[in-house]
């Protein structure tokens, strides 16, 4: 046994502050002390990703320095997806699983992951906020506590789950992330009440919001994460990383984020684990935008293509390239990192995903519209295109042919009722969030080339989420779109996951030492 793996041994024996008095003998976990010692041999951490989707979480922390022994996903595509990427030799991580009906242990039986208490270091992701609707603190604990609480709100169960996970785990620390709202949902704070649970089994939490576009994303996408690591490993506060990137937001996430932290000031004023999102230290860059984030992609005229008979209505599928990539447009920093990401390099065979949809009312609207133009603007547009056409062709107004036109010509959303329903990128900012909308339609990010006339592409999608060009989605063009809406972007949790483990690293060094001067003392 190595030195250094004998002072983390000997320290249930300490009795220095914060170390000895959770690692002492009487009371130590054995689980949880072999992990401690096995990080502390230089091992990386093994990480199960809980509701995992296609793997934006898993692929952040992978990229970090962790190893991803595992995933549970419902969706069977995002199964396929993530198990393409992080296993792609091993069909049994391909299965689609059910939290609600797969238990700890069958999970490491079925995936050969070892002993459930001493098979994974770090849990991650978060159950679906649906579950928390109306559960309040009481009720928490109670299902916590009580295995037949969810027969009296059934909605919890995604939460019980997800603490019976925990519990048979035993990880030293856990990542969860969730919609602002989580903070505020039905007059509930739920990460708040997740905090209260989690302390009782173990751990000291911290969660905040941030948002992706100051860690490099070119997407503003505000988002709820909480921290929280086993008390054995005597952290005080979990910490969040600092912004690399600047970006001044629109009012509407400021009034979002503001109506998220209501509580704080309420019920929880005084006594709450919320953490201020932190500020930049030292200089950052300025926000990633559109251009530099697609602009080297193969140029793709969407009106040609359907001139041409190139695109056609039908499923998109990725089984083979459709588009080698263009030498002679230039390339970002962003760019370059997307296509030389570690273990995820750029596909020498070409794109299989720039894929688009097949909207030939709209394509000439797209190439009409300006820059960050909305759905109001692009309605009036389509309102006097048609009237232009109608008085031209002669059509009698309400006649049958002036209704066909009209409905070939106009898009039937009311501007009043989605006035946000339509967006068109503006190449020197960064996008709006994406979300798992893109998978029944585009109209949310259109691009920004007017010559292009179209909305983003798969691959496009995937660049504004920051997933490499050679990360691969299952499915075809919808499930893939959905997949990337649901996801956090990579860049954003290997921020987390970074910050994450050096404090960790840096508590398994503190207890390292002192185990160590109280071996030397006793000798």
């Amino acid at each position: 046994m190595s030195k250094a793996r004998k002072a983390i041994r000997s320290s249930c024996r300490c009795s220095e502050q914060n170390v000895g008095d959770v690692m002492s003998a009487q009371n130590q976990d054995q689980a949880i002390f072999g992990k401690i010692s096995r990080l502390g041999a230089g091992a990386r951490p093994r990480v199960l990703d809980l509701f995992s989707g296609c793997g934006g979480i898993s692929l952040g922390f992978d990229v970090a320095g962790y190893e991803i022994s595992a995933a549970l996903e419902l969706d069977p595509l995002a199964a396929q997806s993530h198990a393409l990427n992080f296993h792609p030799n091993d069909v049994r991580h391909a299965k689609a699983y059910d939290i609600t009906s797969t238990a700890p242990k069958a999970l490491c039986r079925e995936l050969g992951l070892g002993l459930v208490g001493e098979s994974i270091d770090v849990i991650v992701g978060g159950p679906p906020c649906q579950a928390f609707a109306r559960v309040g603190r009481a009720k928490l604990r109670e299902v916590d506590e009580h295995p037949e609480a969810f027969l009296y709100d059934p909605r919890a169960q995604l939460y019980k789950s997800y603490l019976d996970y925990v519990k048979a785990f035993k990880p030293l620390a856990i990542l969860m992330e969730n919609v602002p709202d989580i903070l505020n949902h039905g007059g509930q704070n739920i990460a708040e009440e997740v905090c209260d649970v989690l302390e009782r089994k173990g751990y000291v939490c911290s969660y905040t919001l941030l948002n992706s576009v100051f860690y490099g994303v070119p997407q503003m996408r505000e988002r709820m994460f909480l921290i929280a690591y086993r008390k054995e490993l005597g952290i005080d506060n979990p910490s969040f990383p600092n912004p690399t990137h600047c970006h001044e937001l629109p009012s509407g996430y400021e009034g979002s984020r503001a109506v998220a932290l209501k509580l704080l000031n309420g019920l929880f004023s005084g006594a709450h684990d919320y953490l201020e999102p932190p500020g930049a230290n030292g200089r950052t860059k300025p926000a990633v935008t559109a251009f530099e984030a697609i602009g080297d992609l193969p140029f793709i005229d969407a009106r040609k293509e359907l001139s041409e008979g190139h695109l056609k209505r039908g499923t998109r599928r990725f089984d083979v390239p459709t588009m080698q990539y263009d030498g002679k447009r230039a390339i970002s920093d962003y760019a370059r990192m997307m296509k030389e990401w570690p273990g995820f390099p750029a596909p020498k065979s070409g794109l299989h995903d720039h894929q688009i949809r097949f909207l030939p009312r709209d394509y000439e609207l797209f190439a009409e519209m300006r820059e960050g133009a909305e759905y109001p603007e692009l309605h009036a547009l389509a309102i006097r295109r048609f009237e232009n056409k109608a008085h031209t062709l002669g059509l009698a107004p309400n006649s049958t042919a002036w209704k066909q036109l009209k409905a070939d010509m106009v898009p039937p959303y009311d501007p009043g009722k989605f006035p946000n329903k339509w967006w068109k990128l503006r190449r020197d900012w960064p996008v709006r969030t994406l979300m798992a909308h893109l998978g029944k339609d585009s109209y949310s990010h259109i691009h920004y080339d007017s010559k292009q006339a179209r909305t983003i592409s798969v691959r496009e999608a995937a660049r504004l989420q920051s997933f490499p060009d050679g990360f691969r989605f299952c499915g075809t063009m919808n499930p893939a779109f959905r997949q990337i809406g649901n996801a956090v972007p990579p860049l954003l949790a290997r921020a987390v996951a970074i910050e994450m483990l050096v404090t960790l690293q840096a508590a398994i060094r503190k207890i390292g030492a002192v185990a160590f001067a109280a071996s030397e003392a006793a000798e």
